[in-house]
């Protein structure tokens, strides 16, 4: 009994290595229980084969310095939409004979700088864009308030007056409106991005083995 107890289990680690080392690409498309027990233990698991997956195809440069994937961001960028701020974990499944944990310290570091700097950059585009808003709903104030005092000042409605008074209230309210448009609308569109690099900046990173 205890002999075909050993055999089962040589039997079904030989499946799953079967499953794990294939040559076959499609073979990662079979998630076996050991995988998904990995998968289950991490708030955003990304599946890779090599250290170069997260990085840039077309820049040679160091870990330390390199260029993230386009294909990487958009993945974690999908798998955080739902998570909550501050309590992301982010682990990559690597091939447990190709890990180096040298590489694994360096792209740890390579990763916080890039989410850190942009979220820090984003940041800063969105108090400029609140700041030109602002500015911009000024300067609509002010040029409708000059066009209430033209009227109020020179009742008789001259030829100038009229003409000040058409320039004025149309450009008063279209500042106004415009740094409305800049405060809302433009600073919402940069909020996905933001959100999602103040989530990667504070999130623990990690190397899982298979």
């Amino acid at each position: 009994m205890a002999e075909r107890e050993k055999a089962g289990k040589e039997q079904s680690k030989k499946e799953i290595d079967g499953i794990v080392w294939g040559k076959n690409p499609s073979s990662k498309e079979v998630i076996n229980k050991e995988k998904q027990q990995l998968l289950q233990m991490s708030e955003i698991s990304l599946w890779l084969d090599t250290y170069d997956d997260i990085f840039s195809d077309f820049d040679p440069r160091p870990f330390s310095q390199r260029a993230l994937s386009d294909d990487f961001l958009l993945e974690a960028k999908k798998a955080s939409k739902e998570k909550i701020s501050g309590t992301i974990q982010l682990q990559f499944l690597m091939p447990a004979d190709k890990r180096n944990i040298e590489q694994e310290n360096s792209i740890k570091k390579r990763l916080h700088e890039h989410f850190k700097r942009h979220h820090d950059l984003l940041h800063k585009e969105k108090n400029h864009i609140i700041a030109k808003g602002i500015y911009f709903i000024l300067a609509g104030i002010f040029l409708m308030f000059a066009a209430t005092f033209i009227l109020f000042k020179y009742s008789d409605k001259g030829l100038l007056t009229n003409f000040l008074v058409i320039l004025l209230e149309p450009g008063g309210w279209f500042f106004f409106w415009e740094g409305l448009g800049q405060i809302i609308f433009e600073t919402k569109n940069k909020s996905p991005n933001l959100e999602f690099y103040e989530k990667m900046s504070k999130c623990e990173i990690n190397f899982l083995s298979y």
